[in-house]
């Protein structure tokens, strides 16, 4: 029932039994035979919760686990196990503050959504023409990308040459994989993940980095594309039709360079890139905020669970926890 804590029975591993989730459905439902229903009686059910999956109840419960291959907790060892638990009111206030965090989490996720929903609507409008911005009336006009770019793959190092200690970052296949005490290229490049599991992929390299050859750099020529636009022109792109073998997907710069692009004058081309590092320098903020919340409830949760934070006791609750959790 609502408020009910679930605990696993039974699990492959020591770390698996005895985790525990709150029930907050209002509908009744029904629980399997390896799930121990623990329904509170004088204490909040979602300040046990965390108490149990964090605190010292989750190492009591952990110390209960028996067995090899399967392991179990049993709720007769459960019935025994003793707690030191605060009052009903600071179990209410701990709840509070860590929903509060919760409720913050949420909104950022779904503003981060939002922002993303938008961004793919932006590029849907401006790299097709759908919309054409304030100013600009020239026709677009239809290139492959190999007149546009040169496709090269560098020279690949072993992993016996990238040093864990190195000065200049090494860019392979999926992202940074160690540092070198070289580099092969000066500037912020655009690259193509051209083998492996994340094939297709495109990503941007610092300055000064070391790029191996299992990624290609498209660097573009004649000045008819901007390298800004042309991030995100590729990343727009469908590339899984260029992509040839099964056991080994790749890409090379021969089944590439066909690929044809519509494209706006590059002064149009500059515009439209600003618009979309924009949203992408939001969104990257957002992200880099949510990270900061969830460390901090982290940090919250560690001490407000464990005592060594304590909340006033004349705390006022913003809301009440059931409007909270609806």
């Amino acid at each position: 029932k609502y408020e009910d804590i679930l605990f696993a029975g039974s699990g492959e591993t020591i770390d698996e039994i005895g985790k525990s989730a709150t029930y907050l459905l209002k509908e009744d439902c029904y629980a399997g035979g390896d799930v121990i229903v623990f329904s509170p009686k004088s204490a909040n059910s979602l300040f046990l919760s965390y108490f149990l999956n964090f605190g010292e109840g989750r190492k009591k419960l952990r110390e209960l686990g028996q067995g090899q291959s399967i392991v179990h907790i049993y709720k007769s060892d459960m019935e025994d196990l003793k707690l030191h638990l605060p009052s009903l009111l600071e179990q209410n206030h701990i709840v509070s503050v860590l929903e509060t965090w919760d409720k913050y989490v949420e909104n950022l996720n779904k503003k981060i959504e939002i922002k993303k929903q938008i961004k793919k609507g932006l590029m849907q409008d401006l790299l097709t023409g759908r919309k054409r911005l304030s100013g600009y009336k020239d026709k677009w006009d239809i290139y492959t990308i190999g007149s546009v770019c040169n496709l090269y793959q560098p020279k690949t190092i072993t992993s016996a040459d990238v040093k864990e200690f190195g000065e200049y970052k090494v860019y392979g296949a999926n992202g940074v994989i160690g540092f070198y005490d070289k580099y092969n290229h000066e500037n912020k490049e655009v690259i193509i993940t051209c083998r492996g599991s994340t094939c297709g992929t495109i990503n941007y390299t610092e300055p000064k980095c070391w790029i191996t050859g299992n990624a290609m750099v498209a660097t573009p020529k004649n000045n008819q594309l901007d390298k800004d636009y042309l991030f995100y022109i590729l990343n727009f792109m469908n590339l899984k039709s260029v992509i040839t073998g099964m056991a080994q997907p790749q890409i090379t710069g021969k089944d590439l360079s066909p690929f044809k692009l519509k494209l706006p004058k590059i002064e149009e081309q500059k515009e439209i890139a600003k618009i979309l590092i924009i949203t992408d320098i939001e969104n990257v903020e957002l992200e880099r905020k949510l990270e900061i919340i969830k460390e901090q409830k982290r940090f919250l949760l560690n001490n407000l669970i464990t005592g060594a934070i304590r909340t006033p006791e004349n705390m006022q609750l913003s809301d009440k926890i059931g409007q909270l959790r609806t």
